[in-house]
């Protein structure tokens, strides 16, 4: 394959292959290539192909080859091509080279959302962690971002939704249909203070339990309003033996004697997996903590912080 695109780029200004069913190994073969012999090739697009985990890089790496006449490498189509530039515009660091974007506490809107959604879609884009703690993402925008991340799901471990209170119930469900997806296999989520309520508790609690066995980390923490069948619901999940959450963060949630019950009920019949608890700011009184007491001295209980 090597020396077939030797002898077909040698003369070429431009190169398009808009969905050619490219992989890494056409991906490697045409880096290859443009660095043995750099050739007049001006511009190619590869938009629409599967690059795999080192594609986009190794033909990243080739535009800072002093050799290499190529001035414009296009991977994405137009709506991710402005999210890209947006968010390279923001970190100083094209995305697409990323594993973790973080754009915590920009006002993104409805046209960045569509912009940084499409980017997710993309093939090219290999991302395990997105960060939009504050972002004001709307119920109608997490249904663009849970959409984008259904299309291409195999790459996300970490999503940190935290401190945007306006998901809704439509937003959280949207969520949480992700969550049911067994080809997403997120492994951390962080919903603190998201204004997550009782209902919003049930949905999320739901899907977790049809595919429970990727989730390690949940942050829940200041959500004041889960109540009494939001920490039911969660405690259920908690029973169940393929969940196998090691950290849980309940703090700033109003956690009643009661809720608390409930909840190292659930710990003493599944105890195995939880590493760290964090029950701290909330009103489990003296009756709560000797029911913690309880779960610590079970000799199955693998706890390892637990805070209050």
């Amino acid at each position: 394959i090597r020396t077939k695109l030797l002898l077909s780029i040698h003369d070429l200004i431009f190169c398009r292959l808009l969905d050619c069913s490219i992989t890494e190994e056409g991906y490697k073969a045409l880096s290859s290539a443009l660095r043995s012999n750099p050739s007049h090739l001006i511009e190619l697009d590869l938009t629409e192909n599967d690059p795999g985990p080192s594609g986009v890089k190794q033909l990243s790496d080739l535009l800072q080859d002093p050799n290499c006449q190529l001035k414009t490498l296009r991977f994405l189509g137009p709506a991710a091509d402005e999210g890209c530039q947006y968010v390279t515009g923001i970190l100083g660091k094209n995305p697409l080279l990323l594993r973790e974007l973080n754009l915590s506490r920009c006002k993104l809107g409805d046209t960045r959302v569509n912009q940084i959604s499409a980017l997710l879609q993309d093939k090219h884009c290999t991302l395990n962690t997105l960060i939009l703690c504050e972002c004001s993402i709307t119920e109608k925008q997490c249904l663009i971002l849970t959409s984008a991340l259904k299309s291409n799901p195999s790459h996300l471990r970490e999503l940190n939704l935290s401190r945007n209170k306006l998901l809704g119930d439509s937003g959280v469900k949207n969520l949480s249909d992700l969550l049911m997806n067994t080809q997403f296999k997120l492994e951390k989520l962080d919903l603190c203070e998201c204004s997550i309520t009782e209902k919003q508790c049930l949905i999320l609690t739901s899907a977790l339990k049809s595919n429970p066995s990727h989730l390690r980390e949940l942050d829940l923490s200041r959500n004041k309003l889960i109540g009494d069948s939001g920490v039911k619901n969660l405690s259920d999940l908690l029973m169940n033996t393929q969940f196998k959450l090691e950290k849980l963060d309940l703090s700033y949630c109003s956690i009643t004697e009661k809720q608390c019950l409930t909840l190292t009920s659930a710990l003493k019949s599944n105890p195995s997996h939880l590493r760290e608890l964090d029950l701290s700011w909330n009103q489990i009184r003296n009756t709560g903590v000797n029911h913690l007491c309880d779960v610590l001295k079970d000799s199955h209980c693998k706890l390892e912080r637990l805070s209050l």
